[in-house]
């Protein structure tokens, strides 16, 4: 069903003025306003035409693939959310985990804290901890770009030495900690800034950094970050230790938080759990030059890195073949620009820059259906962007 919110949105939002005197803060009132705007947009471009080609293709692969359902948000720099709607069992309230599509807002905390001097991107992790000396040249940038020189998620996610990753029962600080100074990867370890390693236990020592860094928790930073000065209702990182499956879907969830076991050993580069339309305020947050409301989240320097090719100059890197560079938690599509952060459990995202618009699209699957999905959608979404 789509989402059209607007008249009783707008009503909420007066009755809680009536009722309330000095209860929202200025950056609380902007995120609201920009919310109701937003759904003015979603009701002015349901007009059917080319939005309703890509509701069909969506509808349809759900009924071939026999999934649970399915959400899609499309983004506009200029106009808010375009297009936003749900099939069967899923809706704008429904909570899923999306995997690797975690690593856009896991980089976002780390150039934040570049910004705010709390650590330097470009020095080396032993700058701010002491375990850092495990591997001396390995710097933060480096990290959120899987270009440390760790062992990366593949071929095995299960590496001896890195199985803390998948710990619910410890932190953050212990886990950043073994997996730097342990000498049972010295084999294993490549020099930073050689070789594209994608994801991984590098991005739980990012994770760790981060905590040593600001002295505050991954889920305090997030909170900080993202959820209060972007309105978001959902957004929360789990340890995927906790469910089996593998890359496909975790059948143990289905959308209930309360199963999530608490934990201070989150999976920093593939933990989420997150809503539709929060995700879908986020990649606005990335198109409206990081900013949410009247609050700059991150800024525009940092998303040129974030957004940027950083492993083709930093060492004429590939990610997946020459067509691909990496940035800091986004794939750069060499040759159409577009830039993605695609999750194991289906999730689909997308930033077309130059045209300035967002795509989120989740299904409850796999990565290969994921991607089959939004290969049949890339053109049909463009053209109804482009005509809206």
């Amino acid at each position: 069903m789509r989402r059209l919110l607007l008249v009783t949105t707008t009503l909420l939002l007066a009755l809680l003025a009536a009722g309330c005197s000095g209860g929202e803060t200025a950056a609380e009132e902007a995120v609201a306003d920009e919310r109701v705007a937003d759904e003015e947009s979603v009701q002015a471009g349901d007009d059917g035409g080319a939005w309703d080609a890509v509701a069909q293709v969506v509808s349809e692969f759900v009924l071939a693939e026999g999934l649970n359902g399915a959400g899609l948000a499309v983004v506009h720099r200029d106009h808010g959310v375009i297009y936003e709607e749900y099939w069967q069992d899923h809706g704008p309230d429904r909570v899923s985990l999306i995997a690797s599509s975690s690593k856009m807002i896991s980089a976002g905390v780390l150039l934040r804290l570049h910004e705010d001097g709390a650590l330097d991107l470009d020095a080396p992790v032993s700058d701010v901890v002491d375990w850092g000396s495990g591997n001396p040249d390995v710097t933060p940038a480096q990290l959120i770009s899987n270009s440390s020189g760790l062992v990366g998620l593949l071929p095995n996610p299960s590496f001896a030495p890195y199985v803390c990753q998948w710990t619910v029962a410890t932190t953050l600080q212990e886990c950043g900690d073994t997996i730097f100074t342990t000498s049972a990867d010295d084999d294993h370890v490549l020099d930073p800034d050689t070789t594209f390693r994608y994801g991984g236990a590098q991005w739980q020592v990012a994770g760790a950094l981060a905590e040593a860094a600001s002295g505050k928790s991954w889920a305090e930073l997030l909170d900080e970050i993202y959820v209060q000065p972007c309105g978001l209702e959902m957004l929360g990182f789990a340890n995927l230790g906790q469910f089996s499956g593998g890359f496909s879907y975790p059948a143990g969830f289905d959308g209930n938080v309360d199963v999530i076991i608490e934990t201070a050993n989150p999976n920093i580069e593939g933990g989420a759990f997150v809503t539709v339309p929060d995700y879908a305020a986020l990649l606005l947050m990335h198109l409206r030059d990081g900013a949410c409301g009247d609050t700059q989240v991150l800024t525009p320097e940092s998303l040129d890195r974030a957004h940027g090719d950083r492993i083709g100059p930093a060492y004429d890197g590939d990610a997946s073949g020459s067509a691909w560079g990496y940035g800091m938690g986004w794939w750069v599509d060499r040759e159409s620009g577009r830039i993605t952060d695609g999750g194991a459990f289906g999730s689909q995202v997308w930033l077309d820059l130059d045209d300035g618009y967002g795509v989120y699209l989740l299904i409850e699957a796999t990565s290969e259906q994921g991607q089959s999905l939004s290969a049949q959608l890339y053109d049909l979404i463009e053209e109804a962007v482009l005509s809206h």
